[in-house]
């Protein structure tokens, strides 16, 4: 499900800890070389070795592996958190714009391999600032969490959803035409106001669609702006389309 989240992988504390296990199994064959070498153990009797002192083999491989799988959760842990804050907006939780950029161009060259529709939806809450002078820099942040909580319940779980900057949203809906992209505006603009709380939300937003003539990520983010701003002198609390 992509919802405005990184791509689905095995977590970071998962797989080191799967090699932390692997690395230990390296522990009794180090310690039954180590009797080899120091003339303990016999080369042409290795077998007899190991079955002749099986139970510290096993200790020793299963204490060695508890503490490489610890550690490497540990480790993993750290650079699952890492990768998070190198990818997700604190406040909202969607994608930054580091990574929404690189999702967008990612889908961009996946459309011009694979023919389809590709829209863009730029969101803009309205009367941001309005809310921070009249409630407060909390009631405003509570604004954005709710805005972006509207859109994960209206999107496709195919859409990417991202924070571009202030109280400015991009939701990216691969096979969406203009038409499709304005019908999931108008959910968006419903689910912003059921979301709500009390607070009064609404957005503005601006739709383009990826052209053959002009296939960037710097033009569709372009006609998606200027359709926004045209939705805004209309008096914001609507969509707008420019092809």
């Amino acid at each position: 499900m992509t919802k405005g989240r990184a791509k689905q992988r095995v977590p970071r504390r998962l797989a080191y800890a799967a090699w932390g296990l692997l690395l230990a199994a390296g522990a009794p064959i180090g310690l039954l070389a180590l009797r080899i070498l120091s003339g303990r153990a016999s080369t042409a009797a290795l077998a007899e070795e190991w079955a002749a002192d099986a139970a510290t083999y096993v200790y020793v491989a299963v204490s060695t592996a508890i503490v490489f799988v610890l550690f490497g959760n540990a480790l993993g842990r750290r650079a699952d958190a890492l990768a998070q804050l190198a990818t997700v907006d604190g406040l909202t939780g969607l994608l930054n714009r580091r990574a929404l950029t690189e999702r967008l161009e990612s889908e961009i060259h996946r459309t011009q391999r694979h023919p389809q529709p590709l829209a863009l939806l730029a969101i803009d809450l309205d009367g941001l600032k309005r809310i921070n002078d009249g409630r407060g820099h909390q009631a405003g942040d509570a604004a954005l969490r709710r805005v972006s909580e509207a859109l994960r319940a209206a999107c496709r779980a195919s859409d990417v959803i991202g924070r571009w900057g202030g109280d400015e949203f991009l939701v990216l809906a691969p096979g969406s035409s203009t038409a499709e992209a304005e019908r999931l505006a108008e959910r968006i603009r419903e689910a912003v106001v059921a979301h709500a709380g009390g607070l009064p939300l609404s957005v503005s937003i601006g739709i383009s669609t990826l052209a053959a003539h002009e296939p960037s990520l710097q033009a569709l983010v372009r006609r998606a702006d200027d359709a926004l701003y045209a939705a805004k002198r209309r008096g914001r609390d609507q969509a707008a389309s420019r092809e």
